[in-house]
């Protein structure tokens, strides 16, 4: 049963990603690993403990956690934000609206007795 585990390691150089492949190599049960410098991100598939891979990379001396799906989170969230917003902006222009029909019927109120008194 194969399994992917994905971790953030610290890494800023070549020298590093470097010493985290080694590591990867030797460890028992590794199918295949990708060590993408740029991202800060560790994949590695085989049949291995999640606990076991963050252990053997933690042995290079460099920061090693578990990747999370929180940016995932964040990125539903802001949509959520974002119609609230759109909410909020779309409420004064209705009140204003609301404030030029009041005008029109004040208007429209003194100019029927006008005319009616004009014709009569």
């Amino acid at each position: 049963m194969a399994e992917t585990v994905v971790l953030k390691v610290a890494m800023s150089c070549q020298g590093c990603a470097g010493a985290v492949q080694r590591a990867l190599t030797k460890m028992q049960g590794v199918d295949s690993f990708n060590v993408d410098l740029k991202e800060q991100k560790v994949t590695v598939i085989g049949n291995i403990k999640p606990e076991d891979v963050l252990q053997t990379v933690s042995k290079t001396g460099k920061k090693t956690s578990f990747w999370e799906a929180e940016p995932e989170t964040k990125i539903e969230a802001a949509p959520a934000a974002v119609t609230e917003t759109k909410t909020t902006t779309t409420a004064p222009p209705a009140s204003a609206d609301t404030t030029e029909n009041t005008s029109v019927a004040a208007t429209t109120d003194p100019a029927t007795p006008a005319p009616t008194t004009a014709s009569s």
